[in-house]
């Protein structure tokens, strides 16, 4: 029998009664001959309500206490699965994170997954069971509860796929595939049969909701046959694989957005070795992650340093910046979180040259002016104002006719 990881979000379980079709869901696979792992979400709305609790007691709730708190969501949903399942005579097994000793790192709110200890699932299956397995959370190595993060039951679930050596890694969500782009912002984007690790790795990183990065790259490392469906109609979804000649062709596959951008920039600092580690350390060590870099030298021996965080961060960002200023003698400090960033994905950019001029010209069309620009093999991004972010993102669609299916 070919052993199945499926993965449900908050939507597909925000209700009793979407819960229950979750089951049948999971009994019609078992009955078709397969083994079935499961990992869900909280039900829709839940982890944000718990969050809400949180913040009325504090606004900046102790971390570990925090996801202690945030956990108990999955909790939840895992009980009632396995509730619905054996009502309807199948037998099943919920176990949390820790339960299933899902080993994490220490860092709460946004730990990473280390090692899994598959043995209790294997015992489960080799017993007929059903096992349901709470997404999101694990244990560190001192029993403490962690979370992986928003969207880190797709995590949860690939990494079972993978420590699994399952068939498939299946992630049912409220979209019934990877897009061109997002369909609210783009009405005609086009569903993909199928697209690369790479480029999808590429597309969660730069804001592309579907999956969560870290999915990606478990997936990819492990080779994890990976497909995103529909929990609420049927359909082939798309599929996430490595790259081969049967593929589509085409030079972009998607666009993706991110409006949880900020912009911090350095005027006049020394223009000599370490500067740039000197203000880049002191961000980092408040374990702020840092996205696009720009460095210009002026002809006056300074340079100024320009970088984004995510807009989460931007408070906190912008006073260590103020702090490192003064230890450099720098003469400004200017943040803006009032930006977006768009970028072009593609496997297909490494054999077709023009592709950044035609980006260029589509959002100057529309006067869009470009404030930050970053390259890769597979990939532009552009950092613009937040106001132009759906004008651009169409424009760009309709520039390189994401609406039509490539040629064979």
């Amino acid at each position: 029998m070919a052993l199945i990881v499926q993965k449900y979000g908050g939507t597909s379980v925000g209700t009793i009664e979407k819960i229950e079709n979750v089951a049948e869901k999971l009994i019609k696979a078992k009955q078709a001959g397969h083994d079935i792992v499961v990992a869900v979400s909280a039900m829709s709305g839940e982890t944000n309500r718990l969050i809400d609790l949180a913040k009325q007691i504090s606004d900046k709730p102790d971390p570990r206490e925090f996801d202690v708190l945030v956990s108990t969501g999955e909790q939840v949903t895992i009980a009632l699965l396995a509730m619905a399942l054996k009502k309807r005579g199948y037998d099943a097994r919920s176990y949390t994170g820790a339960q299933v000793h899902i080993l994490t790192d220490s860092a709460h709110t946004k730990a990473r997954i280390l090692d899994i200890d598959e043995s209790r699932i294997r015992e489960d299956l080799e017993k007929g069971r059903i096992v349901v397995v709470a997404g999101f959370q694990g244990m560190d190595e001192y029993g403490n509860i962690t979370t992986l993060g928003r969207g880190g039951s797709d995590t949860t679930a690939v990494a079972l796929a993978a420590a699994l050596k399952a068939e498939e890694c299946q992630i049912y969500t409220d979209v019934d595939g990877v897009y061109t782009t997002d369909p609210r912002v783009v009405p005609n984007a086009r569903r993909l049969d199928c697209i690369t690790f790479e480029e999808m790795l590429e597309l969660a990183s730069l804001g592309s909701k579907v999956l969560q990065i870290r999915s990606v790259e478990f997936a990819g490392k492990y080779n994890v046959k990976l497909r995103v469906l529909s929990s609420f109609q049927e359909g082939p979804g798309t599929l996430i694989t490595f790259e081969d000649d049967e593929m589509e062709k085409a030079v972009i596959s998607g666009i993706a957005f991110n409006r949880d951008e900020a912009k911090l920039t350095i005027l006049g600092v020394p223009d000599q070795p370490g500067v740039a580690s000197q203000i880049l350390t002191s961000i980092g060590d408040a374990n702020i992650e840092v996205d696009m870099i720009i460095q210009n030298i002026g002809d006056d021996g300074t340079t100024d340093f320009t970088f984004t965080v995510h807009r989460n961060d931007f408070d906190a960002a912008l006073a260590i910046l103020e702090k490192t200023a003064k230890e450099l003698g720098a003469r400004q400090v200017k943040g803006d979180n009032a930006i977006v960033k768009i970028s072009l994905v593609g496997v297909g950019m490494r054999s077709h040259a023009g592709i950044a001029g035609t980006m260029f010209k589509a959002l100057a069309d529309e006067g869009i002016n470009i404030r930050m620009i970053s390259t890769s093999e597979i990939k532009i991004s552009v950092v613009v104002d937040e106001k132009y972010m759906e004008l651009g993102v169409r424009a760009l669609h309709d520039a390189f006719k994401l609406d039509q299916a490539p040629a064979a």
